[in-house]
């Protein structure tokens, strides 16, 4: 990372909620994670959402990249924080994706929600 990604990050207003991270060539990346530029008049800027390198070591690489070859699940960072050294960390979780039923299931439960706070409003 940058020291201008690092300094908007510590202003906490990075997104990385439709962010993933992908295993390529025996590093891992960070794609679509989006880190504000920190003032418009800084003449070094970074790309808001350009894919950065996360460090991890080879054993836990290698556990991440057989989860998403073998069982296509998708790694997914959970938690962007800092440590008591002031290094930026991320907790990063496997995810499994729903299957169409579940999917139906929630659609199914959202709309009953949706039709029950009408029923409630006019009643």
């Amino acid at each position: 990372m940058t020291g201008t990604e690092v300094k908007s990050l510590r202003t906490g207003k990075a997104q990385i909620t439709e962010s993933y991270a992908s295993p390529e060539k025996g590093e891992l990346w960070l794609i679509n994670a989006n880190i504000p530029r920190i003032r418009a008049g800084q003449p070094l800027q970074h790309a808001e959402k350009r894919p950065r390198k996360l460090l991890v070591s080879k054993k836990e690489l290698v556990k991440l990249t057989e989860g998403v070859e073998r069982a296509g699940n998708t790694i997914v960072p959970l938690k962007l924080y800092f440590n008591d050294r002031g290094f930026a960390k991320m907790l990063i979780g496997l995810a499994k994706g729903k299957k169409s039923f579940d999917k139906r299931e929630t659609e199914k439960n959202r709309d009953w929600s949706r039709e029950k706070s009408r029923l409630m409003k006019h009643g």
